[in-house]
């Protein structure tokens, strides 16, 4: 066993004169082993992203300098600050530091590497306990655990009196109730999926059972106060009522699948571990959403031909914030938003009933075609501007690397936003690991499929053996017994199809391995497996979909 070692801290040179306390250690291969995971921990901790992080794949050998310190069996004695010296360390330059329960951290080697340093910085200076509270999901032993070895001092008394004087409040404490159906990702913020037979059940996705994927607490509007800017356009700012968006502008409706990026995550994580929810395959929902047009509402804010020329995006932001008054924010293509066929609304109602606070109350952007992430809910602000969104979840998330990029590399600058999502199918019915009769003779297997840029989907093979040979299921726009929804124009099928096939059970099989796979109008197909298309944050998960069953004979 080793009794003493050192190892290095970086430390100001002004150090607060008060009484010291000692701390205990591990030893030196677990410090320097926690010192480098927890790194990768925090970035979600601040990031925003509300994501169960897989941080034991990712390991850095972290160097500190400047002041040595001892540290034997018995414990180390550190030094005391106070508020106002932590302070000082709020960039890169001064160093990064952080304060939790009563101790101080030096976390500035991890923002220098991390994607979403400029998020992190947020936290620089202050204390910890109001992120944790805003992203309760990282609130964790072993998180903890980790963060010990990146201590650097304790925070003097008085100060740190000062801080639980102050104890933030909950700020998810007014969330709205939810359906005890749903199977919870995470409560803080608040992210669930439905049991996925649910969805192949109603062709139109009941918005209780519609996934909910938040990233901050819901916030609570009054619709007789609500106003949404339209910013960025020559004659000047528009400020719209609810009641101004309902009675000015002609009502819409259009029926739209919305898909989160990290859908069938799960999926990724068998084949490596990824950062982020670890989503199954009902991250997806349908739905009829009804409001104003986009184009309507920026053409009447003095949108004309010229503004072309030098606009290219349209930013969205939301009312929902964080500890530090930051918003959810999103953009899109410009010729998206205008198009006469890109037909982006601002929601107020979802499948006739007005939106619940959820999915956005009062208002939405609902951009079918596109990637979940870009229809910004509690829509507070609209810019049209010649730059993409600056928010965290434009330009550090929701991006796509290749396989072999790994967080040692990663440049999100490198990559573009994702946008348009990949043709996607999943089986929805059986579950995995069913276990089926052989007396039942045949076997249903039922499941939607979607295709991002309203491409639509226009078949979807199934098979029963694992791949070796296949069958054609029947498509539907629509619920059984009822007439199917119009067949869209070209280009703007919004809607996802429901598929089912009946086949009989292979009389001598006792385990089937059933896949599905569909094919869109610009024949598109997804890909068979997982590995080509794996990636660092799980995202655009859409190889072919298997389930396995049993089958039993007595």
């Amino acid at each position: 066993m080793v009794s003493n070692y050192f190892f290095r801290l970086k430390v100001a040179p002004a150090v607060t004169s008060c009484a010291a306390r000692f701390c205990s250690s591990g030893s030196e291969d677990q410090s320097s082993y926690q010192c480098a995971n927890w790194k990768h921990i925090l970035a979600g901790l601040l990031a925003g992203t509300g994501a169960v992080l897989v941080y034991s794949q990712h390991r850095h050998k972290a160097e500190r300098a400047d002041v040595s310190v001892t540290i034997t069996e018995k414990g180390s004695l550190l030094p005391v600050f106070s508020q106002d010296e932590v302070t000082k360390h709020r960039s890169l330059e001064d160093g990064v530091w952080v304060t939790y329960k009563g101790g101080v951290y030096d976390i500035t080697e991890f923002v220098a590497m991390h994607p979403g340093g400029n998020k992190i910085l947020l936290a620089a200076g202050g204390a910890l306990e109001p992120f944790w509270a805003l992203y309760a999901v990282h609130d964790q032993e072993h998180v903890l655990e980790i963060l010990s070895e990146y201590k650097v001092g304790e925070l003097c008394e008085e100060d740190l009196k000062k801080q639980q004087a102050s104890k933030p409040s909950d700020p998810f404490s007014s969330d709205p109730e939810r359906h005890p159906v749903l199977q919870v990702n995470t409560l803080k913020p608040f992210n669930a999926e439905p049991p996925p037979e649910i969805l192949s059940d109603s062709y139109i996705t009941p918005s209780a059972f519609f996934f909910k994927r938040n990233h901050l607490p819901v916030p609570q509007l009054d619709q007789a106060s609500y106003r949404l800017q339209v910013e960025g356009l020559p004659q000047g700012v528009l400020s719209l009522s609810l009641e101004d968006l309902k009675t000015k502008f002609p009502k819409h409706t259009v029926t739209v699948t919305l898909q989160c990026a990290g859908n069938r995550r799960g999926d990724m994580n068998k084949v490596k571990p990824v950062k982020g929810l670890n989503w199954g395959v009902a991250a997806i929902g349908n739905a009829k959403w009804s409001g104003a047009r986009l184009r309507d509402v920026l053409l009447a804010a003095g949108f004309e031909p010229g503004v072309a020329q030098w606009a290219r995006h349209v930013q969205f932001e939301g009312l929902d914030k964080d500890v530090t008054g930051t918003s959810y924010g999103a953009s899109i293509p410009l010729n998206k938003a205008i198009g006469e066929e890109g037909d982006v609304l601002l929601a107020y109602e979802m499948n006739g009933e007005d939106i619940p606070r959820d999915h956005g109350y009062p208002v939405r952007v609902v951009v079918p075609g596109v990637v979940g992430a870009r229809n910004v809910k509690w829509l507070g602000k609209i810019v049209v501007s010649a730059e993409e969104s600056s928010s965290h979840w434009q330009q550090q998330d929701y991006k796509g690397f290749a396989p072999g990029t790994d967080w040692n590399q990663v440049d999100f600058e490198s990559a573009p936003a994702i946008q348009e999502l990949p043709v996607q199918s999943a089986i929805t019915v059986p579950a995995d690991g069913a276990v089926i009769h052989h007396s039942d003779e045949t076997l249903t297997v039922a499941g939607y499929a979607w295709s991002g840029g309203g491409r639509e989907v226009i078949r979807v093979d199934v098979s029963l053996d694992g791949g070796k040979t296949w069958q054609v299921a029947q498509l539907r726009s629509g619920d059984k017994g009822q007439a199917p929804e119009p067949s869209p124009p070209p280009g703007r099928a919004w809607a996802w199809k429901l598929w089912e096939i009946t086949a009989p059970l292979p009389p001598e099989a006792e385990e089937l391995e059933i896949i599905c796979k569909a094919v869109d109008s610009s024949y598109n197909v997804q890909p068979d497996t997982v590995p080509p298309i794996w990636n660092l944050r799980g995202l655009l998960s859409n190889a072919w979909h298997r389930v396995t069953v049993r089958l039993r004979r007595d």
